[in-house]
């Protein structure tokens, strides 16, 4: 199979966007950067990555909600054998891979799945996919602090769009404080970045709702499939239905 068609079939692009990823050097092949357009690759046997992160090619469509506990790492093995989200699903024999990713010290909402176009749009920052937060920080932040997340802040990588925080709780003794935070991009380490940025450390975090899910019903490292009427809800959201 060619591999812009392969990676149009898993849903990465369209194949016109797949070529372009391929001729700017975005795409490996078992490893070696794959720049030629009408390479063929086998499906099943070769590894091929966009941006690093590996392509799957699915005959059946499997999607997942985990309740990832601190402690696991988001991915599919580890060279340092840390522990990965994938040992808490000993029993799927179907692969599948995470969309986005949640730090080792994180916890909650993960989805996982083979559908490879849903998982693009998820994950591309122009679906503004929603993604809700609990955080827990050192110290009470001020109020003119959680404006300037609102507003938006600047990172090495540029300025983060609005926010949406709420204050939820602090204790006596104001030396914590329980927030809820929702943003709609997915930059590495983000919701902790923030606020760091605006001097108060996250303690603990915990993502509560991506896009139209919620972790209802599930506890700390139990796992389900979803239902139709959710993947439905979800493909809809991005614009797939």
């Amino acid at each position: 199979m060619r591999l812009q068609k392969f990676l149009a079939m898993a849903g990465v692009a369209s194949r016109r966007a797949s070529e372009r990823l391929i001729q700017g050097g975005r795409v490996t092949v078992n490893g070696k950067k794959a720049t030629v357009l009408g390479t063929k690759i086998n499906p099943y046997t070769d590894r091929v990555c966009v941006d690093q992160e590996q392509v799957y090619f699915a005959d059946k469509k499997i999607y997942i909600l985990l309740y990832k506990p601190a402690g696991y790492i988001t991915s599919l093995s580890d060279p340092q054998n840390r522990s990965t989200v994938m040992k808490l699903l000993p029993d799927l024999e179907e692969r599948v891979y995470p969309v986005g990713r949640l730090d080792k010290d994180t916890e909650g909402l993960l989805l996982l799945t083979n559908d490879g176009k849903l998982a693009y749009r998820l994950t591309h920052p122009k679906y503004e996919v929603k993604k809700k937060y609990l955080v827990e920080t050192l110290g009470v932040p001020s109020l003119e602090g959680l404006k300037e997340l609102q507003r938006g802040i600047h990172l090495e990588e540029g300025k983060t769009s609005s926010a949406r925080i709420k204050l939820i709780k602090t204790n006596p003794g104001k030396n914590w404080a329980r927030l809820e935070a929702e943003i709609h991009e997915g930059r590495k380490r983000q919701i902790r970045r923030m606020f760091d940025y605006i001097g108060y450390p996250v303690n603990r975090l915990k993502r509560s709702q991506f896009s139209s899910l919620t972790l209802k019903g599930l506890k700390r490292g139990e796992y389900r499939f979803l239902t139709d009427q959710e993947i439905k809800k979800l493909n809809s959201g991005v614009g797939l239905n």
